[in-house]
């Protein structure tokens, strides 16, 4: 088995969504379950953040034009049904589904058509960026998969491979590149370049979101939640070590 990272870095005005998460750059959504089939396409997903990015949010997942994934930029004609699951203040869960017309298409799809059956999605959007994982056979056809896919995607997205990788069985624990999307692993280790982490500190963090070229809150918010994912992970590896040690 192996897996397959990429992302999608939508335009303005082509995502509904991803204009909403733009606009609130301390919103982001994760998916929960993903699954397709020739004739239809349903998901959930997660989605936390401030109370004005979520409830902007699921005005977007309702507008009419919206249909979960589909790559089509003009009206698909798809059935596309959006269920609320789950709500409060600073977290939503939206389920989605759609039929398929004979015009439409999305990512999950044209990896049924050249990957086969039996994949794993998973999904990370932050901002226009829309992140894909898909575990899939040792021997799938990967480069005619995202071929066709940049046929599809055309001028509403840019597409960018990250990551094409064996999934090793005696891994006990991801490798640090694997731990961190993307974006959140870039603005770390920029940080540490520039000296964000120093005392006294060399760059502080207007001037660190200056030098990307991104918002500080959002800079601030990448930030956050990589280090919440470090210290997460190095707490539970010093209780395995420690555990480990014991039972010696």
């Amino acid at each position: 088995m192996r897996e397959f990272v990429f992302a999608l870095e939508y335009d303005p005005g082509t995502n509904p969504v991803a204009d909403a998460l733009e606009a609130h750059p301390d919103t982001t959504v994760r998916s929960l379950s993903c699954h397709v089939t020739p004739e239809s396409l349903w998901r959930v997903d997660h989605a936390t953040g401030s109370a004005e990015g979520v409830e902007a949010l699921e005005a977007a997942y309702r507008e009419p034009s919206y249909c979960a994934d589909c790559l089509v930029r003009n009206d698909c004609g798809a059935d596309c049904e959006t269920q609320v699951l789950d709500r409060s203040s600073d977290e939503l869960v939206v389920y989605t589904y759609w039929d398929r017309t004979d015009v439409c298409t999305s990512v999950p799809h044209l990896a049924l058509e050249y990957l086969g059956e039996g994949l794993l999605f998973e999904t990370y959007r932050e901002g226009r960026r829309y992140r894909w994982r898909i575990v899939l056979g040792s021997d799938a056809p990967i480069h005619d998969f995202f071929d066709a896919l940049g046929d599809e995607v055309g001028e509403c997205a840019g597409m960018e491979m990250l990551r094409l990788t064996d999934l090793d069985p005696d891994r006990t624990r991801p490798e640090s590149d694997d731990a961190l999307p993307a974006e959140q692993r870039d603005a770390l280790r920029a940080a540490v370049e520039h000296g964000y982490y120093e005392t006294p500190r060399r760059i502080d963090l207007s001037a660190l979101a200056d030098e990307l070229n991104v918002p500080r809150s959002t800079l601030s918010y990448r930030l956050r939640r990589a280090e919440a994912s470090l210290a997460t992970t190095f707490v539970t590896e010093d209780d395995s070590l420690e555990t480990l040690a014991a039972g010696h």
